[in-house]
C-alpha cells in the first residue's frame, strides 16, 4: 500500500501543490516589509550607533580621564591620553574612538560613571576612506552637541532599567 501512495504522491506533485497553497495564502496578506529609505521603523532608546561625547549644561566636557571606557572596550578602539589642570581635575586631551575597530557593545558607555561617552541612534555614517571612521575628540564632542537632545531622552526612556 505504501508503494501505491508514494506512487500516487510523486505523480500527482502533492508536495508541489501543497507548496503552492501556502504561497497562495500569503499573497494576499497584508505585506510588512519596510522600503527603507522613504519609510523608518523605530528604534530602542537602547540603540547602539555612532559614539558620542557629552558635554555639561556650561559648556564642559564631562570626560573626567578615568579610563574606565579605554580599559573594559574588548575590541581596543579606544585611545585616550591625559593631563592635570591647575584646579587639581584630570581632563582629557585626546579621545580616539577607531570605528573600524568597535563592535557596538556598548561596554565603554556602561563604565563610564559620568555618562561621558554614549552611543547614539545614528547609523548611517558611512565613508569612503577608512581614515574618515577615526574619531577624534572634536569629531566626537561635535557629535553629541547635535544629538544631546536625543541622547538625553534615550537616557532618561532607560533610567529605570539600569
Amino acid at each position: 500500500m505504501s508503494l501505491i501512495k508514494r506512487t500516487l504522491k510523486t505523480w500527482l506533485l502533492l508536495e508541489l501543490l501543497r507548496g503552492m497553497a501556502l504561497t497562495g495564502k500569503y499573497l494576499f496578506k497584508k505585506k510588512i516589509t519596510v522600503e527603507y529609505p522613504e519609510e523608518r521603523t523605530p528604534l530602542s532608546p537602547r540603540f547602539r550607533g555612532l559614539h558620542a561625547l557629552r558635554r555639561y549644561e556650561s559648556g564642559e566636557e564631562r570626560c573626567i580621564a578615568c579610563k574606565l571606557c579605554e580599559v573594559i572596550c574588548p575590541a581596543l578602539a579606544i585611545t585616550i591620553e591625559s593631563e592635570e589642570r591647575a584646579d587639581g581635575s584630570r581632563r582629557t586631551t585626546r579621545y580616539d574612538i577607531d570605528m573600524t575597530k568597535c563592535i557596538y557593545c556598548g561596554f565603554c558607555q556602561e563604565a563610564c560613571p559620568v555618562d561621558a561617552v554614549v552611543e547614539t541612534q545614528e547609523f548611517e555614517y558611512a565613508s569612503e576612506t577608512r581614515a574618515a571612521l577615526y574619531y577624534d575628540k572634536e569629531m566626537l564632542l561635535k557629535v553629541g552637541d547635535r544629538y544631546e537632545a536625543q541622547i538625553a531622552a534615550n537616557i532618561e526612556a532607560d533610567a529605570p532599567y539600569r
